[in-house]
């Protein structure tokens, strides 16, 4: 027996469907204006991009072909003894870079743990303490020029105001008072790289959401607290890749360095003592290099110094990784 009720509705439903299709077929569709030439545009500067970048993998990679092509000559006669021979001797063909890579990450090393202090005082003040006024735009104009200044001015600075006072210092403790070394050039070095963690701090510090600081702020958290319990959590990947930053500039610098450290290939006795850094023996002898193997083994330097700086930033890299994870 039929069930009439039922199938009413259902002709009811399926009239009202036809209804509402109708309704939707008669909706005038707009059209999308100037589309093909924007859709030329999006991929013009999506090609545009992905050959940016392509370029500077390709510069990199260039980089590193050249200085292994150029270097090939002083691998093949000194092998992989040029890494921990101690001696530099260009009159006898005896080449070690040893000393220079000791020099290098000491007077990096050295110079980052002193400029850590400062670095973070000056990014937790400007961006925490005194984010506006004269005297924060004061202060922010100095860190930005002190970035600006060329290295050799900071190579005369410190040899006419830092070398008298090591000296001095040096003298107190009854160490030999060279003035110069690896201490002299790390403070040098030190000045230089404060602006570069400083400015990244300070931004990343600005960029904490308000809402964090004040949440702590009403359950009664001191300024200290605040710092400790919100900003560092929240900006300590930002603040570990100022440190990195930092230190890339330190371990490339090569001209305050020359002029400071002592420019000696022997491998130094006490961070006070004369050294020299893979950048310094480079720009020191680059001209006198009068024959292949000469060259070749300060190319290979640069081979060497070129890995370094890669292998920290790799590391770096990871521990910004694992911080952000955590």
């Amino acid at each position: 027996m039929t069930n009439y009720p039922q199938y009413s509705v259902r002709v009811i439903h399926y009239l009202n469907m036809e209804a509402i299709q109708q309704k939707i077929e008669e909706i005038p569709v707009k059209k999308n204006r100037g589309s093909n030439g924007q859709i030329r545009m999006e991929y013009v500067f999506r090609r545009t991009l992905v050959i940016a970048a392509l370029l500077m993998v390709v510069l990199v990679f260039g980089i590193m072909l050249t200085l292994i092509i150029e270097s090939t000559p002083s691998m093949k006669s000194l092998g992989i003894k040029y890494l921990w021979g101690k001696t530099w001797d260009p009159i006898n063909n005896v080449y070690g870079s040893y000393s220079f890579l000791l020099g290098t990450l000491l007077t990096s090393f050295l110079a980052l743990i002193i400029s850590i202090p400062f670095s973070f005082a000056v990014a937790f003040y400007l961006g925490e303490y005194k984010p506006t006024g004269w005297f924060s735009n004061f202060l922010k104009n100095t860190v930005d020029l002190i970035a600006a200044v060329p290295s050799v001015i900071y190579g005369f600075w410190g040899l006419i105001v830092l070398v008298p006072i090591v000296r001095n210092l040096e003298m107190k403790i009854g160490v030999l008072p060279y003035g110069i070394g690896i201490f002299t050039a790390s403070l040098v070095l030190a000045i230089m790289i404060i602006p570069y963690a400083a400015s990244l701090g300070r931004e990343m510090i600005r960029l904490v959401p308000s809402s964090l600081k004040e949440g702590a702020y009403s359950l009664g958290a001191t300024k200290w607290e605040v710092i400790h319990r919100v900003i560092l959590p929240y900006t300590k990947s930002g603040l570990f890749a100022g440190i990195l930053l930092s230190l890339g500039r330190a371990l490339g610098e090569t001209m305050a360095v020359t002029m400071v450290i002592g420019n000696t290939s022997m491998i130094p006795t006490s961070i006070f003592a004369p050294g020299n850094t893979m950048a310094s023996v480079i720009a020191n002898e680059f001209n006198e290099a009068d024959h292949t193997l000469y060259w070749s083994a300060l190319v290979e330097l640069g081979l060497v110094l070129f890995l370094v700086t890669v292998v920290i930033n790799m590391i770096g890299k990871r521990i910004i990784k694992r911080f952000t994870n955590e």
